[in-house]
């Protein structure tokens, strides 16, 4: 709910979740369900409330729910410092997380008060020995599950970052973006075409396209990511060697009597993490719709494709693109949106949720429904 945040800086991040147990368990149960289904070790418990309850204290939702009733054999983890919002001091804070199911609690700075205050719930009989026997068992679980007491080699480690890991990122990059507008047959791309303007703030930025919690909090604008691949390079690799591929990041080119046959654009959000991304109109920047202004002047075609964590408020310049994609963050793989927009993998992927055409229609119902009853830009589940 927007507003209901906790964290006076903040908006949503950290707010309250108003929904039924019906529409719990209609919309938001069933990805957790699929996780725990796939054998996934470790859930996290959010800042955030459901109703007037924080999820750390909820004994319903982190027990009977998800270990219970779906089956989790993992083990539960605060968010950070999220046990020490819980009202009443430190020690009833941890008391009632732990009880409410908590395996681990995340408080790198406190854990030797944090050590004492199990140790005298325990002693006060306060917390079971049962409860702390089962956190042990669901984190010792993990850990051997995952070889954490055996002898690493350095071979080990030859997997992070291996052809196999790219070679898997980039097929969900490519099964995730989302086709919403393709007219005048701009795509696919033709391997033959003869001339290509690439620009954008985004295009040839891996910190942009890999979003915050990468290298630092708040993520990082510019290519600082080691062996990571830029949505402009996986154009120069999948377009035809007869192709011409000019990049301006500004779009400054010159078009004369050699326009390009096809402007593509690459914009979208910096990076941001948590509530300090909390923001009531997303849209993009003055400096991306000159640079795709610029573009259109300068091209035949023009493709603008966006790079956010969420979607944005488009202006009404989108009529005159011709093709637009929604690439989300696709992370240190850029390249794998390349084989879509030439043909080599087809456009699948599906709005999660609906595009919104302006704020009043905001928020919308789980199941697609805008608030102020208009239809969206793009409804949920849609995708050319």
């Amino acid at each position: 709910q927007w507003g209901s945040s906790s964290n006076k800086n903040f908006k949503i991040d950290q707010g309250t979740t108003k929904a039924s147990e019906k529409t719990l368990r209609e919309f938001y149960l069933p990805p957790f369900q699929a996780a725990v289904d796939a054998g996934v070790f470790s859930v996290m418990v959010g800042l955030n409330s459901w109703g007037n309850q924080k999820i750390s204290t909820h004994e319903y939702l982190i027990t009977d729910i998800l270990k219970e009733e779906l089956g989790f054999k993992g083990f539960v983890v605060s968010d950070w410092y999220g046990v020490y919002e819980i009202p009443g001091g430190e020690y009833a804070a941890v008391v009632t997380a732990i009880n409410a199911g908590i395996d681990m609690v995340m408080l790198p700075y406190d854990y030797k008060t944090f050590i004492k205050n199990v140790e005298k719930a325990v002693r006060k009989g306060d917390i079971s020995k049962g409860r702390i026997d089962d956190a042990v068992v669901r984190i010792l679980r993990a850990k051997f599950s995952v070889g954490l007491f055996e002898k690493i080699s350095e071979n080990s480690l030859e997997m992070i970052g291996s052809d196999e890991h790219r070679a898997l990122a980039r097929e969900a990059v490519s099964k995730s973006v989302v086709l919403l507008k393709n007219e005048n047959k701009t795509l696919p791309l033709s391997s033959d075409v003869k001339r290509i303007f690439v620009a954008g703030s985004a295009a040839h930025n891996t910190g942009k396209q890999s979003g915050a919690w990468t290298i630092e909090w708040q993520g990082i604008d510019g290519n600082a990511i080691p062996g990571a691949t830029s949505i402009l390079e996986g154009i120069e690799e999948s377009a035809g060697s007869d192709t011409q591929i000019v990049y301006d990041a500004n779009a400054r080119f010159t078009a004369d009597e050699n326009m390009a046959d096809v402007g593509i654009a690459v914009v979208g959000e910096k990076p941001y993490a948590e509530g300090w991304g909390d923001n009531e109109n997303p849209v993009l920047s003055p400096e991306d719709l000159e640079v795709i202004s610029s573009l259109r002047k300068v091209s035949k075609k023009i493709i603008v494709i966006i790079v956010s964590g969420r979607p944005l408020f488009l202006p009404d310049e989108m009529e005159q693109w011709d093709a637009i994609i929604a690439a989300w963050l696709p992370g240190t793989e850029g390249a794998g949106v390349a084989p879509v927009l030439f043909g080599r993998k087809p456009f699948d992927g599906k709005l999660p949720l609906p595009w919104p055409a302006n704020r009043n229609q905001l928020p919308f119902s789980p199941d697609g429904k805008s608030s102020d009853k208009t239809e969206p830009l793009f409804p949920k589940g849609f995708g050319l």
